[in-house]
């Protein structure tokens, strides 16, 4: 059945307090429910206005503005994937940044109009208004998708050795997001159009063009001390944040990372590795950077059982099992660092896998050079969460649709297969705007054409190109996405976590492809990738359900802004390989373009494509415990749902525990930390409980609008920051106790519990 497009109906099942995870549940809302669905609605923005049909959308204002602002984010983000730290114009900047380009567009140019081929285009077509805004902001959040693509491409290139030219970085990187939007918009009926999926990520955008096109209803609000607008507030709320972030990014930067436990004692392996921030558990999650707390995603968008879920796995998983692995040296963990996405030798130095891999025979893995070399060994959070609780998430994801969601399953496959015409149009609702002829929706059959595209792409560019991996391997990567997609999108859509199947793809290919480390990267690259495009363009399809915007008219935009993306990422990508001297070479690249994001996809793809999974998981190899993790996911989730339906039934808060989250909503750890996922609980918790129950008003009215703000403007600050001051060398003398004092410790040297000493090994 398709969704209507009015805000009261589309999101009534937004308030966290009223919903948990399990949005199939029957149960009856009372009225103290439904005042607090809308006044969470009325905080993310949604319903301030009356939906205007007549507002032009697709002007020539619109496409002016929104492909220049996707041609320089995919240039902007894909050049500086290349460097660490690496600097990224966020999606809510370029949308924050369009409205007054709009606005000067709308006063300076004249109301010219002109025609072609039949259709009538007007130079000015009036007032900037918040349709045009949104689809800017959609076409170019292409741009925020283009680093994973960029990161393979350059693993293959510079790391492999392999340039196989623009053609196929063109057709790959095409085929990828061509395949994620057709699997947002084939899998809608199950994962935009249900009310009880809010897509929690985009209420911060919905708040932020609320307070740029101020409304008159807004400006009425009385009885309140409150008074001062959205579109001030965030005003306030972004130069703030601007000038502050000056302090941990430049001036003081031991404030991000605020380990003053570390400064006390900073030779002091234990205490580093317990309070550490960056090779440490983050025990006392204490900083003052924006960019650290919200690095997963900002905390104020996140419904309050989702942080505590979080929160859970972070105090199990990380406080208490990591410690008790590490300092029994479990898996030989004790002689690394306690957190670090490298792999080491037998020697806790980095593993030198061009010393086991034959370059010259198709980068085909050497069995004796590795017996004489060295096994390999990861660090407890790299093994225990990267592998280990991925695996164990993804059991329990299939394990939790089977018991929790099959009703939900179940009539979404009836509102798609009773109506027998969906492919030729979606059913209408009765007295929707839909069956009024105000708006039509896609018709399924233009994401099939779009589906059978990129499949048609992707095959040919891995036939035609020595890539490793065959027509089969196409089809077999992309059977694996649309899999995954469902499960991961629900996850996604009602918590703003995302659970990664990297690691699954990886072991997948090593399996099938054992020594074909080329074959692997692009496994990964159509199985894994082109899922993660497909939840953004899936949430952008909400956002245009809340923001009012034309279906065919946000198909067109998606469909023009991933061509321009894809254009913009392939291009500035090889000027930088072929224009930056030294890039990706550690000792000579210059400003720290080092490629980091390809590197570790380069260990990675070692790993699983070279030395294979057969072999490191091997009955009696060293972490072969890590395949027991999926019976403990699937276990675990049936215990759950055993409790919660038959022993206590009643017990509101066991319905919100949410057992794949628990087990996967750990993801970024590493390089995320503890420190990471602990400020992020924290903030998220104090707004969310606190704030909102003490300042119930100041919440509803500017919570969201605070999340934007603060996205802005750290992503602006840190970007003027970069260019004025570290680009132009301006930094190179500035030195004082506040930039080094969070350096100088074991914490970020990565001290390892047991040391090596020089010229020994560990290990069996």
């Amino acid at each position: 059945m398709a969704a209507t497009r009015e805000p009261a109906k589309t999101a009534d099942v937004v308030d966290d307090e009223v919903h948990s995870h399990d949005t199939s549940s029957p149960e009856r809302k009372s009225k103290d429910d439904v005042d607090s669905v809308n006044e969470v609605l009325h905080a993310a923005g949604i319903g301030l206005r009356e939906d205007d049909p007549t507002l032009p959308c697709l002007t020539l204002r619109m496409w002016t503005i929104g492909i220049f602002f996707c041609l320089l984010g995919s240039g902007v983000n894909t050049l500086y994937t290349f460097r660490f730290p690496a600097v990224t114009l966020s999606q809510s900047a370029i949308q924050f940044l369009a409205y007054p380009v709009g606005k000067t567009w709308q006063f300076l140019v004249p109301d010219w109009s002109f025609s072609l081929f039949g259709w009538r285009f007007s130079l000015n077509p009036g007032p900037f208004n918040y349709k045009e805004n949104m689809l800017i902001y959609i076409l170019a959040n292409l741009s925020f998708l283009t680093r994973l693509s960029a990161d393979v491409l350059v693993e293959q290139r510079v790391f492999y050795g392999l340039n196989a030219g623009w053609g196929f970085e063109l057709l790959i990187t095409l085929a990828t997001i061509m395949y994620g939007l057709a699997l947002a918009g084939l899998g809608r009926p199950f994962v935009v159009e249900p009310k009880g999926l809010v897509w929690p990520g985009v209420l911060s955008n919905t708040a932020l063009n609320a307070a740029l096109h101020n409304t008159e209803r807004e400006n009425s609000v009385t009885g309140t001390k409150w008074r001062a607008s959205r579109y001030k507030f965030f005003l306030v709320a972004f130069c703030i944040s601007f000038v502050w972030y000056w302090f941990p990014d430049f001036i003081f930067p031991a404030l991000g990372y605020f380990s003053w436990a570390c400064w006390i004692a900073p030779k002091n392996a234990v205490v580093n590795q317990v309070f550490g921030m960056k090779s440490g558990m983050g025990l006392l999650p204490f900083t003052f950077d924006w960019s650290q707390i919200a690095y997963i995603g900002s905390p104020l968008v996140v419904p309050t059982w989702a942080i505590l879920n979080v929160l859970a796995s972070l105090v199990f998983w990380i406080y208490i099992i990591t410690p008790a692995l590490y300092y029994s040296n479990t898996w030989f963990t004790g002689h690394l660092p306690l957190q670090s996405n490298l792999i080491y030798d037998n020697m806790g130095k980095s593993y030198n896998v061009s010393r086991v891999v034959n370059r010259r025979n198709d980068f085909t893995f050497d069995d004796n050079k590795y017996e004489q070399y060295s096994q390999i060994y990861l660090p407890v959070t790299y093994a225990l969460n990267t592998f280990g609780l991925c695996l164990a998430s993804i059991a329990s994801l299939f394990v939790w649709l089977a018991l929790d969601k099959r009703q939900a399953i179940a009539d979404a496959v009836r509102s798609c297969l009773v109506p027998w015409n969906r492919f030729k149009a979606p059913a209408k609702q009765p007295g929707s705007r839909q069956e009024k002829g105000i708006y039509n929706e896609v018709p399924m059959w233009w994401y099939l054409c779009l589906l059978l595209a990129s499949l048609g792409v992707a095959i040919f560019a891995c036939e035609y190109y020595p890539v490793q991996l065959r027509w089969y391997g196409v089809i077999f990567a992309m059977a694996v996405s649309a899999v995954f997609f469902i499960p991961l999108a629900w996850v996604y859509a009602t918590t703003n976590v995302k659970i990664q199947i990297d690691i699954f793809c990886r072991i997948v290919a090593g399996y099938v492809w054992q020594g074909k480390v080329l074959a692997n990267i692009w496994f990964f690259d159509l199985g894994y990738i082109s899922g993660i495009k497909g939840l953004a363009f899936a949430q952008d399809l909400k956002l245009g359900n809340y923001c009012n915007i034309p279906p065919r008219s946000l198909f067109v935009v998606q469909l023009v802004g991933l061509v321009m993306g894809t254009l913009g990422q392939v291009s500035v990508m090889n000027w930088a390989l072929n224009h930056i001297p030294g890039i990706c070479d550690l000792n000579a690249a210059p400003n720290g373009f080092t490629c980091p994001f390809s590197r570790t996809h380069f260990n990675t793809s070692v790993v699983w494509g070279a030395l294979g999974p057969k072999r490191f998981l091997a009955e009696g190899a060293l972490h072969h415990p890590l395949v027991y993790f999926p019976l403990l996911g699937a276990g675990l989730t049936v215990v759950v749902h055993v409790v919660r339906k038959r022993v206590f039934p009643n017990c509101r808060w066991l319905q919100k525990v949410h057992v794949p989250l628990f087990l996967g909503g750990l993801n970024y750890i590493p390089p995320a930390t503890g420190m990471n996922y602990g400020s992020w609980a924290i903030v998220g918790l104090l707004f969310g409980l606190l704030v909102k129950r003490r300042a119930r008003t100041w919440w509803r009215r500017y919570n969201f609008v605070l999340s934007s703000a603060l996205e802005c403007s750290v992503a602006i600050a840190g970007i003027v920051i970069f260019f004025a001051i570290f680009y132009t060398g301006a930094a190179k003398k500035f030195n004082w106790w506040g930039t080094t004092v969070y350096t100088d410790t074991c914490d970020w040297k990565g001290c390892p519990y047991l040391p090596v000493p020089k010229g020994q090994k560990f290990g069996p």
